[in-house]
């Protein structure tokens, strides 16, 4: 007889019995196939185009256009919140074999299709706009990430402003705030292009009321709205009043608007407008105190060349609410105690001296930065070379006061006129001065102390360009060469300096209405042939020299709580350099430039290698 054991049933909480070796103390294997889900979506697609399985029949409409797609609602709705909820919610759909489509392209929804089965997609000029669309429409996160990439990548002067708006309306944020940057950073040249000219008065009220719009000068955005004006004069005249409100009137040059008051078309027709320009060319042309123009973009405090132990020819630029410093394009040669100023946007370094082992030479040169594409462009030089040379602007041209050229002290004062390119004199001041500190109040220019070869001033004088003539004003407290003077709020500060015995951390304060200085809080530092300008209400001082060499620190004074505060260093110790405030520089020129310096960088390790 043969004896059969009954075998106990798998209820699923045992393993089946097997004759394995012992296994005891070795844990678990928890083993993952990676290629497995793109194996999986390859089969299940296959499937699709087989028609095995599938439990659905989309057919999808438009206009005059009919197609049908069979489909698995699993994966669909595993891809597609959308759909998702069309097939596992209360709808009729849920189990439906069969849903139409409309409004959507067939050749579109095909590519929709093929993504949630290959996880490709493939979108060109002509088909992304719809793609998009209707990935979001149906919550295709992945699609329409790869559509708002392909347009950003793409996005150029002439499309911009239709791919802003387009993402705006269907709720891309992302894509449309890279329109709007790139629109902001692009300004000039998107004002050229038709879809400019389309804009509504509303559309563009918004664009130039921005503070984040960058320009090199206000001029552009006002010469924008001009155009758009007369584009279609009858219509939009109705306007301009409203545009001009958004414009920093404040911030266009006295020569601009008097010629836009005798030539501009537009103001001939228009005499509330003419009225309200016309009015604020007298408050200038008065040398009236002015509300300060609301700045537009991020701007960046620039420090161009200066001396350490030789001149130096590199450029850095400062954020001062990150504390981070940018290095730019170097200058095309070493200079140090020149003078900087910002026109229309522009860095312009003026005069100064090479003073390295190959070269000791003043320079009459003028070089000029542009932050649109991190480069310099030499412009016309000086008549005379002028290092330690002071500089301003006024009105649209730029002052270069005194300085010297080997052992002759400048009395002369050059303009510089970018429209003719030329330098012409205008009348000297009353002594000698180089290291004489230079700032401009309410359209005036200060030339404060200096040292002509044999004295340090504390005397102060006042050019006025209306009538091409100096006058003497008060005196300072303390002799001053080497100081960083600025003008600022009917003001004009006086910073350290050297009295021909130390440096000074010392700070007046002139008043124009009472023509009398004041002394305020002094510097944490001590500080002669230092960089001084104004950033966003508060005066900074960089760098500069005292008894214990060269410095690199940096100090903040606040004219509301007569506070100095310190804070982060430059990157390099340094005197004599020249210190401006403008728009920071483009970051894509910036980037291609970085690149190139570090491509060089390596190639000369290897030449030296």
């Amino acid at each position: 007889m043969t004896c059969t054991r009954r075998r106990k049933p798998n209820t699923g909480g045992d393993f089946p019995a097997v004759a394995v070796p012992s296994m005891k103390g070795h844990g678990y294997l928890d083993y993952t196939i990676e290629s497995h889900p793109s194996k999986a979506l390859e089969r299940m697609d296959e499937f699709r185009r087989h028609d095995q399985l599938c439990d659905l029949v989309l057919h999808v409409t438009y206009k005059d256009q009919r197609e049908e797609f069979r489909v698995h609602k699993l994966v669909l709705a595993s891809c597609s919140p959308y759909f998702k909820a069309m097939f596992t919610g209360d709808f009729k759909e849920c189990h439906a074999s069969e849903v139409t489509i409309r409004d959507v392209a067939p050749c579109v929804m095909q590519r929709l299709v093929e993504f949630a089965y290959t996880a490709r997609v493939t979108v060109g000029e002509k088909c992304v706009l719809h793609v998009l669309l209707a990935a979001t429409r149906y919550q295709m996160e992945d699609v329409a990430k790869a559509c708002c990439d392909f347009l950003a990548k793409n996005l150029e002067p002439a499309n911009v402003i239709g791919i802003a708006n387009f993402a705006e309306q269907i709720g891309c944020k992302e894509l449309h705030e890279r329109g709007r940057e790139y629109i902001n950073t692009h300004f000039n040249k998107v004002t050229k292009e038709e879809e400019f000219f389309n804009l509504s008065h509303c559309q563009l009220l918004d664009l130039i009321s921005q503070d984040r719009l960058k320009v090199l000068c206000e001029s552009e955005v006002y010469k924008a709205c001009i155009e758009w004006v007369r584009w279609d004069l009858e219509g939009r005249a109705q306007y301009f009043h409203a545009l001009l409100n958004a414009v920093q009137i404040y911030a266009l040059p006295p020569r601009f608007l008097q010629a836009q008051l005798q030539e501009c078309p537009i103001l001939s027709k228009a005499n509330s407008c003419r009225d309200y320009l016309s009015r604020i060319f007298q408050e200038m042309a008065l040398h009236k105190p002015l509300p300060p123009p609301r700045l537009r973009g991020n701007k960046l405090i620039y420090l161009a060349g200066g001396y350490l132990q030789h001149s130096l020819s590199s450029m850095e630029a400062c954020d001062p609410r990150t504390g981070q410093w940018t290095r730019l394009a170097d200058m095309d040669a070493p200079r140090s105690g020149l003078g900087a100023c910002v026109l229309f946007g522009l860095l312009f370094v003026v005069g100064g001296r090479n003073n390295s082992q190959q070269e000791h030479t003043d320079s009459p040169s003028l070089a000029c930065y542009n932050p649109m594409t991190n480069q310099w462009t030499q412009r016309a030089s000086l008549n005379v070379p002028r290092n330690r040379v002071g500089v301003a602007v006024i009105d649209g041209g730029i002052y270069a006061v005194g300085g010297s050229h080997g052992s002759v002290h400048h009395r002369s004062v050059e303009k510089y006129d970018p429209e003719t390119n030329q330098w012409t004199f205008v009348a000297p001041m009353s002594v000698g001065r180089i290291g004489a500190g230079v700032a401009v109040c309410n359209g005036l220019l200060y030339a404060v102390g200096g040292f002509d070869g044999e004295s340090r001033w504390d005397s102060v004088e006042r050019y006025h360009p209306d009538t091409n003539t100096w006058q003497p004003v008060a005196s300072m407290g303390s002799v001053r060469s080497g100081a960083g003077v600025v003008g600022f709020e009917n003001c004009v500060y006086a910073v350290g300096g050297y009295d021909g015995t130390a440096q000074l951390s010392s700070v007046e304060r002139y008043s124009v209405a009472s023509d009398t200085w004041e002394p305020v809080s002094p510097m944490k530092n001590r500080r002669s042939a230092h960089g001084v300008t104004v950033y966003q209400g508060k005066i900074y001082a960089l760098g500069g020299f005292n008894q214990e060499g060269f410095l690199s620190s940096v100090e903040c004074y606040s004219p509301e709580s007569d506070e100095w505060t310190q804070l982060a260093d430059m990157p390099l110790r340094r005197s004599g350099m020249g210190v401006a405030v403008t728009m920071e520089p483009c970051p894509g020129n910036l980037d291609e430039w970085e690149e190139q310096e570090e491509e060089e960088e390596e190639e000369e390790g290897g030449d030296n290698g």
